[in-house]
């Protein structure tokens, strides 16, 4: 049966909150510590649908983990060459990044593999991460450039001077996880910012990593050494409440803890900002090579902007809820160079446009982002929205109710636990009124 949220409007949000664990840095920790030698521990992980593929793939190649509570994982490591053939494919679930960085994984190994996921995940372009692979000597073979993917085992591998096409922080993750295997060194130059949670979590364990602006250099590895981790709050998922307590939050703020705030995720502060938004950043630190920090949030008069085109990749993930903020803004937003949300979970752009114009809001669709007018202080109205099954477009609309007049009902949205299992009571808790049926 689908789930549906109903989110009601509400008087507005405050306190404070946590998010879960970053799903990025889970994933790596998780493939890392189990490529290391001895046991490492995880903190903060993300038991989301997701992350938990990643968890039984490992698993399925020879792994022990231990999973005393949610969000606290042991992992033995068998070392660089220590995993074991797969006695079926490996199913990814809905997790993207699991599937292209298993790719670069997985074509190191003696044994053969196979790479599967959801109906959705089946949809995804994979083309992207198998060229630069085979250009390694690689065996990967995709179905007509999308899942399944068949890994033939017991090649040598040769590192690359490769340049991405496109900023991809997963196909620069899936070449560095192979250049760990390689014969010489692996170079990967990205044309923009970003992530580099895969670069930095690699020195951590204690790979040769060097990191020259946009070039990253890995040399190959003899050796990794357990680590323990702490993962930082997975920003993507404060995104949704820093979008709420720009809009709704009361005179005391909304405070959200524990806040990865990596450089190269935090484009949507920066856009947030331009456009008005009263965003206090505060206790820095660092946790599992990351930095980390409290985040208060003001609730702000937002304008609209043009969203200069470098800042999208550093908020490519965030860029459903930014839409959210632009709609409750006054005047136009412009949001393009974002091409890149046309082969996420849903067509991004697509499924945004539809949910917005449902609620009222006027835009212009482009062939790479949104044109928006704000609504500034005017309502929203209410009205019935389809996620298409994607989970940040589920919880983008969940924050919207904050600023409609009438009830929204968000369809099809079970997928939400793939990134934020417990949102419906992490957002109760601060004051939006959401039930799922």
């Amino acid at each position: 049966m689908t789930r549906v949220y109903e989110a009601r409007p509400t008087a507005g949000v405050g306190g404070e909150i946590t998010v879960p664990g970053d799903k990025s840095i889970s994933h790596r920790a998780l493939m890392l510590a189990g490529i290391a030698a001895g046991r490492s521990e995880i903190g903060g992980f993300l038991a989301s649908e997701d992350c938990l593929a990643t968890l039984r793939a490992m698993r399925s190649l020879g792994v022990a983990i231990e999973r005393p509570e949610p969000d606290r994982v042991f992992v033995d490591g068998v070392g660089l060459r220590g995993l074991g053939a797969p006695i079926a494919a490996l199913d990814m679930g809905n997790a993207g990044t699991a599937i292209r960085l298993f790719t670069g994984l997985l074509c190191a190994q003696s044994f053969d593999s196979t790479l599967i996921g959801d109906a959705s995940l089946m949809k995804r372009p994979m083309e992207r991460v198998a060229q630069p692979l085979r250009s390694m000597g690689a065996d990967v073979r995709t179905s007509d450039g999308t899942p399944p993917v068949r890994i033939g085992g017991g090649r040598r591998l040769h590192g690359i001077d490769y340049r991405l096409p496109v900023a991809s922080a997963q196909v620069k993750s899936a070449i560095l996880l192979a250049g760990l295997y390689a014969e010489g060194a692996t170079t990967v130059t990205s044309p923009a910012v970003c992530r580099d949670h895969s670069e930095r979590m690699l020195r951590g364990f204690g790979a040769g990593v060097e990191v020259d602006g946009l070039r990253v250099r890995l040399e190959p590895a003899a050796r990794l050494e357990a680590q323990r981790l702490q993962v930082p709050g997975d920003f993507s998922s404060a995104a949704f409440f820093i979008v709420a307590g720009l809009i709704a939050a009361d005179a005391g703020g909304l405070l959200i803890r524990d806040v990865g705030v990596n450089p190269s995720r935090t484009g949507l502060l920066t856009i947030l900002r331009e456009m008005g938004g009263k965003i206090e950043v505060t206790n820095w630190r660092e946790q599992a090579s990351e930095p980390v920090a409290d985040l208060r949030v003001h609730r702000s008069a937002l304008r609209g902007i043009e969203v200069p085109k470098d800042w999208v990749p550093l908020a490519i993930d965030e860029l459903p809820v930014l839409f959210v903020a632009a709609a409750c803004a006054r005047g136009e937003t412009v949001v393009t160079g974002a091409e890149e949300l046309r082969v996420k979970e849903s067509d991004r752009i697509a499924a945004m446009s539809a949910g917005l114009r449902a609620i009222g809001v006027a835009h212009t669709m482009l062939p790479d982002g949104l044109r928006i007018e704000g609504a500034g202080d005017a309502p929203l109205v209410g009205g019935v929205v389809d996620s298409h099954g994607d989970h940040r477009v589920a919880m983008s609309f969940a924050v919207a109710s904050l600023r409609a007049r009438a009830p929204i009902a968000i369809r099809d949205v079970a997928n939400v636990a793939t990134s934020f299992p417990g949102f419906v009571d992490r957002a109760r808790s601060v004051g939006l009124d959401v039930r799922e049926s």
